[in-house]
């Protein structure tokens, strides 16, 4: 499947469609990541996109891999690729002199679980000394959150709102960080977004589980940014996000190489990937494998200690997700067929 979309993507690139792209995989997730500069929204590259996956759902079919093309909830393309099931996360800007960038990538989750990270890069000086001491940053950020319920958005700045900030984002299952944008007076172009996360939710579209969202992510780092560590920082704690198991279960949040971003146990637990670019002209330097390193071993040791404790629960919360959380998932065909079965009480 990833050599079926490199070589759909070569192709565009050799007709001048896009001017970089790299393909990776965080669990069975394909990931297209591509550079070009027809702004964000081009029905052109949307639609390349939607072709490179129908392609490789073609080569999954033929594999008989199980739940091929689950998440193209459309049968034919429709200008945007947004609401047909792949979850989208673009941004446009102007390249600096030096332009780090951070592809995050995960599996067996839901875009809220970016609001954790996100958080603590851009808002919480226990994790971003810049914050505090580099007068680039400290003036803060805005965020930019979404209602993914009731499809409503507000920005926000922080930190002088930043109680009212995590008054929402706590709640991940519907408010989530969309994109992050500096301050009017910083050194960035303030209309030009420094962070933004696919915020796409299959259920909403499919109308039932077919899936989790497995989002992903990008963040700008350095010259009045965070910097690269401080973007990082956040994945060394396994922070507990939603989905794993039939999209249905809690557990802790992985951060893993590459070559291990593939999760097995009880269809976990959840994996994140980072790769690792410089955007030259638009051309990708990279990636670097960030999360490969061992300074990250006790994350995942301390993700599998999580694992091991909530798994005891077996199907009790907090293991389970709450029965609101359940709606979308398969649960309620069993508390139809039991639902005649109850009576009054006195």
């Amino acid at each position: 499947m990833i050599e079926v979309a490199e070589s759909k993507l070569q192709e565009a690139k050799k007709a001048g469609a896009l001017t970089d792209f790299r393909v990776l995989a965080c669990g069975d997730d394909l990931e297209l990541i591509m550079s070009h500069k027809k702004g964000c929204d081009n029905g052109e590259v949307h639609g390349l996109a939607w072709e490179t996956f129908e392609e490789a759902t073609e080569v999954a079919k033929k594999l008989k891999l199980y739940g091929a093309g689950q998440d193209l909830l459309a049968d034919a393309f429709s200008g945007n690729i947004r609401g047909m099931g792949p979850g989208v996360a673009e941004m446009e800007f102007t390249e600096r002199t030096s332009e780090p960038i951070v592809a995050f990538m995960m599996d067996k989750t839901e875009p809220g679980d970016f609001n954790l990270p996100i958080f603590k890069i851009f808002a919480d000086p226990f994790n971003t000394a810049g914050l505090v001491i580099d007068p680039a940053c400290h003036h803060g950020f805005v965020f930019e959150i979404w209602d993914i319920m009731e499809h409503k958005k507000v920005f926000m700045n922080c930190p002088e709102e930043m109680y009212d900030i995590l008054a929402l984002i706590g709640a991940k299952s519907r408010y989530v960080i969309k994109r992050v944008y500096p301050k009017p007076g910083s050194k960035l172009p303030e209309e030009e977004p420094v962070a933004v996360i696919s915020t796409e939710k299959l259920f909403q579209t499919a109308g039932t589980y077919v899936g989790k969202d497995d989002p992903a992510g990008w963040v700008r780092s350095q010259s009045g940014l965070p910097a690269l560590g401080e973007v990082l920082e956040p994945f060394a704690q396994a922070h507990l996000v939603s989905g794993w198991m039939r999209g249905s279960h809690n557990g802790p949040l992985m951060p893993c190489s590459f070559d291990t971003a593939h999760p097995t146990r009880f269809d976990g637990p959840p994996r994140v990937i980072a790769a690792g670019f410089q955007l030259a002209y638009g051309n990708f330097v990279g990636p670097v494998d960030l999360f490969k390193d061992p300074a990250f071993d006790n994350a995942r040791r301390k993700a599998l200690d999580i694992t091991d404790y909530l798994r005891q629960h077996g199907p009790f919360e907090p293991h389970r997700l709450p029965m609101e959380d359940m709606e979308y998932t398969t649960l309620p065909h069993v508390m139809k067929n039991l639902a005649s079965r109850f009576t009054d009480t006195e």
